[in-house]
């Protein structure tokens, strides 16, 4: 009778499909932070399982009812064993209905991470982090293929990252699943190099010129109301606003997590800080996650 009763019970847990989780990718790019982020959701979580309890543990996950979510995460640290992950995660989507999750970053970004923790790559110190990055990079390509969700954390702080995996595990809508920075900068000290989308704003009347704007910025009510004076102002916030409407649910489908807009004037003191702060205050209102920044005016007045 117990032998009869317990394929009962994983049917009833099954209907129930609670939601698992798997996260993998390169390391230093992000998993343990995005694990403790779920788990901050409610998920279970279980960091570096050895792959042939993975079966097992979403058997138990199944059969618990207290558990409604579960996530783990499992990395290069499986060794040669991670060879045999493809054909596992394809047992327990079929059981469970899994996700997986594969993070990701450039490797100048991994390279700086290493430095700041001064930890080793697990690949080990034979070689330089570099070429472990490199290496770990091709193991992880036929991982990489199967993920349901990858994700480039290149460009994303700790914050950054934990507020946009609560968002997306939240089932929040659409627009709340890509990150938005908008900036100014001024051209005389360099494009910023994170940028996806720059738009040049020098063809705009320079308040640098007006004496009594010369000191400010564009975050000046003054200097703001005088940028914004001229038709040319309001015919290029329209169809900016209006470009990136239309651009940011295509870059969503295509699954950019990420998305950088910078505008430049001459100095990043003027017209390219009220032109930042008004394309970021449209895309906020338009239901997008947005935030806004000014290189180049840390020191000025404003």
């Amino acid at each position: 009778m117990a032998r009869r009763s317990r394929p009962a019970t994983r049917r009833k847990s099954q209907a129930r499909k609670p939601e698992i989780v798997v996260i993998t990718g390169l390391s230093g790019s992000g998993k343990g932070s995005v694990l403790r982020a779920l788990e901050d959701l409610g998920f279970y979580s279980v960091d570096n399982l050895p792959l042939e309890l993975i079966p097992k543990f979403t058997e138990l996950t199944l059969d618990n009812a207290s558990i409604q979510a579960a996530a783990l995460v499992v990395d290069v640290r499986e060794g040669k064993g991670l060879k045999r992950f493809p054909e596992i995660f394809d047992e327990i989507r079929k059981s469970a209905g899994a996700r997986l999750v594969f993070l990701e970053a450039d490797d100048q970004s991994i390279l700086r991470r290493f430095s700041e923790t001064r930890r080793p790559h697990p690949l080990g110190t034979d070689r330089s982090v570099l070429k472990s990055i490199r290496s770990e990079r091709a193991q992880l390509a036929p991982i990489r293929a199967l993920a349901d969700l990858t994700i480039d954390t290149s460009k994303f702080t700790v914050h950054d990252l934990r507020e946009f995996i609560g968002e997306r595990f939240r089932g929040q809508r659409s627009q709340s699943n890509i990150m938005i920075s908008v900036t100014s900068f001024g051209f005389r000290n360099g494009l910023p190099p994170e940028s996806d989308l720059v738009f040049d704003v020098r063809f705009l009347p320079n308040p640098n010129y007006i004496p009594r704007f010369k000191h400010l910025t564009g975050k000046n009510r003054g200097v703001a109301q005088y940028v914004r004076s001229f038709p040319q102002t309001r015919e290029f916030i329209k169809r900016i606003t209006d470009l990136l409407s239309y651009l940011l649910p295509h870059y969503i489908r295509e699954g950019k997590s990420y998305l950088t807009i910078s505008f430049g004037c001459t100095g990043g003191q003027h017209r390219s800080v009220m032109m930042a702060d008004a394309i970021g205050k449209n895309l906020q209102e338009a239901g997008f996650k947005a935030k806004v920044t000014h290189r180049d005016i840390v020191n000025a007045a404003r």
